[in-house]
């Protein structure tokens, strides 16, 4: 079952206007465009992905809401575009879910997960041509270490990156795995290879970049007056929101909505264990 995370708190700070106009930019499976559509009477959701072949789930998954909703592959870089082809000038709210999805995780053949066998791909959407095995097994030792440790937080990160050159071709997940455990072995409950595999998800699908890019958008795709609400589960990434809506604070263009992050309920974590890191912040557009 999918459980869109901190549902009725996300729809609480986008404050839902029957008639308004909704940005979904993360729809994955469609989880939070399908809670905004179900509160919607003549409004509209926009609901944007970057992986195609989720927006196909979506759309299945939202069919009793379809003439409320409207799909567009598009990465946050490319946002003022998928609103243009809509032409839609500005929303009334904007959500973000940066968490990975479980349709991606679980699939073996995306090679996101070394829970199963897969090639080493991890791209968020077929159409790119950078995989894993590519920055892998051709990225310089220094560069695979600093980029290890720098996305995965890794801190045995040239220990492992020296391993995996040694240990070239590397063309699946649980391979990759294996040459991780052996250079790095485990020390608590997480696997050893987790952040390295975590820190290539960001790296192949250039999160960090796209990020910064709908930080940058945001501001100018909703109105005045407009919410944007932003869930994050890595500190690299609450930072960056952390920061850009106190700027958006400073510069007078926003109110802050959350002082500080607001955590999902003991119930819901209990309910689903994917949502344990989730952090949501809120800003309004002045």
């Amino acid at each position: 079952m999918h459980y869109p995370v901190m549902r009725e708190t996300v729809l609480e700070y986008l404050a839902i206007r029957p008639d308004g106009i909704y940005l979904d930019v993360t729809a994955g499976l469609a989880g939070h465009t399908a809670a905004i559509a179900e509160k919607l009477t003549t409004g509209t959701v926009l609901a944007c992905d970057r992986d195609e072949e989720s927006l196909e789930m979506a759309r299945q998954n939202t069919t009793q809401w379809a003439g409320r909703i409207r799909f567009e592959q598009a990465r946050f870089s490319e946002l003022r575009s998928a609103l243009d082809r809509a032409e839609v000038a500005r929303v009334d709210g904007l959500v973000a879910d940066l968490g990975a999805s479980r349709f991606q995780l679980t699939d073996a053949d995306r090679g996101f997960s070394f829970q199963s066998d897969g090639p080493l791909d991890m791209r968020m959407s077929r159409g790119q041509e950078l995989t894993a095995a590519d920055i892998v097994n051709t990225t310089a030792e220094k560069a695979l270490a600093d980029l290890i440790f720098g996305f995965g937080q890794e801190r045995r990160a040239r220990r492992i990156a020296r391993a995996i050159v040694r240990a070239r071709p590397i063309q699946s997940t649980l391979h990759l795995a294996r040459v991780v455990e052996r250079a790095a072995p485990r020390t608590g409950r997480l696997h050893p290879a987790t952040q390295t595999f975590m820190a290539l998800r960001i790296a192949v699908n250039r999160e960090m970049e796209e990020l910064d890019a709908l930080l940058q958008v945001a501001p100018e795709l909703v109105r005045s007056g407009g919410r944007i609400v932003i869930i994050s589960f890595m500190s690299l990434e609450d930072t960056r929101v952390k920061r850009a809506f106190q700027g958006l604070a400073r510069a007078g263009r926003a109110v802050l909505l959350t002082k500080h992050v607001v955590r999902p309920s003991e119930e819901e974590v209990q309910a689903n264990r994917a949502s344990r890191s989730a952090k949501l912040r809120a800003a309004e557009l002045v």
